[in-house]
């Protein structure tokens, strides 16, 4: 009997109102927390950070609230600068939480070398996919009076000689020198001027 009429006394009341705006306090505090450590619905785009530097997309990235990691990887982007960031997962423009990892991949200082292959004296349709076998591109065409049309009489990179046995970087841009077809059997020189002057010789010796 002491209990039921404890149940109707204000002092039970009072302690019962306490309870409960307690229990309501701590519920409304607990779904803060939720909703800041999840961001339920929130969405932050990711940015662009190709062609930046680390320490251009870190800054980029942080100023949004995300993470990143560097990809361990040897991937090279001939169109991109030394040590800037090629590829990034996710893409730019992908809506994630805060605080998601965004992976870099970085631009690394070039292409292994290779061994330049034999092509002086082949056919442009003969070098250029031995050249292309070997990872290089082709580079200028410059056509000199020769008797062979599209013979291949030099090489050239970066304005230089090179020769077979060269070591280059993969991907490297080889210049060719071919005859026209119009000339006799020795070359003609070029203009002193040209980087790819060279002295006549004899189709025996190409």
């Amino acid at each position: 009997m002491n209990l039921i009429r404890f149940l109707f006394t204000k002092t039970f009341a009072k302690h019962l109102v306490m309870l409960i705006g307690l229990f309501i306090v701590l519920v409304t505090a607990l779904l803060f927390w939720l909703d800041v450590n999840t961001r339920h619905g929130q969405k932050i785009q990711v940015p662009d950070v190709s062609g930046m530097t680390l320490e251009e997309a870190v800054s980029a990235l942080q100023e949004r609230e995300l993470a990143y990691a560097i990809l361990d990887t040897s991937n090279y982007n001939p169109n991109y600068p030394y040590k800037t960031i090629i590829e990034q997962i996710p893409e730019s423009g992908a809506q994630v939480k805060q605080s998601r990892k965004v992976y870099l991949s970085i631009n690394r200082s070039g292409y292994k070398v290779t061994t330049v292959p034999y092509v002086v004296g082949k056919t442009l349709r003969q070098a250029e996919p031995a050249l292309n076998s070997s990872g290089f591109k082709i580079g200028h065409l410059i056509y000199k009076k020769y008797v062979a049309k599209d013979e291949v009489l030099a090489m050239n990179y970066r304005n230089r000689r090179i020769k077979q046995g060269d070591q280059l970087p993969r991907t490297s841009l080889i210049d060719l020198v071919l005859g026209d077809g119009t000339g006799g059997f020795t070359v003609q020189p070029l203009d002193r001027n040209s980087p790819y002057r060279f002295f006549k010789r004899k189709r025996d010796s190409l």
